[in-house]
């Protein structure tokens, strides 16, 4: 995938991480958003969370939705190294489904790192026919791993990632789903990332999601040399943006299924750094040299329209997020779950979007889909049946 910029210059750039990190250190810990809670309208909360550095790890909801669908966890059997510039199958699951069908899979993707400098970190689940091809779409997020010196994660140098993908069979047959892990930059001499055993998993669900909705917004490329992509920030770049909303995306309702008692939803949003010289950012967003990182406000929405086609009745949760020039790209998790389905709105009809606000530093670009397949950010709606 191409979200493979460790950053311009991210090898020679570690003195400037070191020294970014030595002054900032507190501040990121301080910076970690709350456990993100539902508005008092919702009703519900969003899962719990466990701090690392400026995001959020989220305890696994697989299954939160479900009712009465099981979920399987295949976990990494033994440490498993990620060799600069190799994508590594890290854990498989197969399934024989038949057309239509749908699977909930969560890939976590814990890594460590042999050297203190910068290295990128991709994590896909991206799912096989029969015959070896991959069946669109592929699910992936990423983030640089800031050395195996950096103390902001949660349990210091391991980093997690997550994704998340709705899969729908195209046709009766069998699928391999695989969890996988590439790492890349620009440092010379010999490292590796490792994914770390017992923390690094796929799950599956055992049955039918019977109705799930996916969401995911435009393609947007890694270098965006084309203009395509959203960016909020200073300059040109828009000050806010609705994710699945205004960006492009296609509109759509998603209709709760009629013996559904509840519905959930939740959403991966990954976000970019545009900051001088990255080859990550169309050039006119590049507004302020590395170290500057940038801070801005998301909420994540789930509406259940009136018969007019408006909002009836509004579940969100909100978060503050700070990505850092060093991690470069990085996702917010959130989830809603439980929700009721008002009878006196007169549909089932509901709609989602992420409102995201620029508070400060280097403008970022939402990052979509890549080369027609590989979406990075993206939502997921589910019927609770029992």
């Amino acid at each position: 995938m191409r979200v493979r910029t460790a950053g311009a210059g991210a090898g020679a750039g570690r003195t400037v991480r070191r020294a970014l990190v030595a002054g900032l250190g507190l501040a990121l810990v301080a910076l970690t958003p709350l456990p993100a809670q539902a508005n008092a309208t919702t009703g519900a909360a969003g899962e719990p969370v466990a701090a690392t550095g400026a995001w959020a790890d989220p305890v696994s909801a697989s299954g939160a939705a479900a009712g009465p669908v099981g979920v399987t966890r295949t976990t990494l059997a033994a440490d498993t190294v990620i060799p600069r510039g190799v994508t590594v199958d890290l854990v498989r699951r197969t399934m024989t489904l038949a057309a239509g069908e749908k699977r909930h899979l969560r890939g976590r993707l814990e890594a460590t790192s042999t050297t203190t400098g910068i290295v990128g970190l991709t994590e896909r689940v991206r799912c096989l026919d029969a015959s070896g091809r991959t069946v669109p779409v592929v699910a992936a997020s990423a983030r640089n791993h800031e050395g195996s010196d950096t103390v902001t994660y949660a349990t210091p140098g391991h980093l997690p990632l997550f994704a998340d993908l709705l899969f729908t069979a195209p046709a009766d047959g069998t699928y391999t789903c695989v969890l996988q892990g590439t790492a890349y930059s620009s440092l010379t001499g010999s490292y590796h990332l490792t994914a770390v055993a017992g923390k690094t998993w796929l799950e599956a669900d055992d049955g039918d999601r019977v109705g799930a909705g996916w969401w995911q917004n435009p393609a947007c490329e890694s270098a965006d040399s084309g203009g395509a992509c959203t960016y909020v920030g200073t300059g040109p770049a828009r000050r806010d943006a609705w994710v699945f909303y205004d960006d492009g995306t296609p509109s759509r309702r998603w209709q709760a299924h009629p013996d559904a008692v509840s519905v959930s939803a939740q959403a991966n949003l990954e976000l970019t750094t545009c900051y001088h010289g990255t080859a990550s950012c169309a050039t006119a967003m590049q507004a302020h040299p590395r170290g500057r990182n940038a801070v801005v406000d998301a909420r994540f929405e789930f509406i259940q329209l009136g018969t007019t086609g408006h909002a009836c009745r509004t579940h969100s949760t909100t978060a503050r997020r700070t990505v850092t020039d060093d991690a470069h790209h990085a996702v917010g998790y959130s989830f809603l779950t439980g929700l009721p389905v008002d009878p006196a709105c007169g549909t089932r009809d509901f709609l989602m979007r992420i409102y995201v606000k620029h508070v400060s530093g280097q403008t970022v670009k939402i990052d979509g889909v890549q080369s027609g397949v590989t979406s990075l950010t993206n939502g997921i709606a589910f019927n609770n049946f029992g």
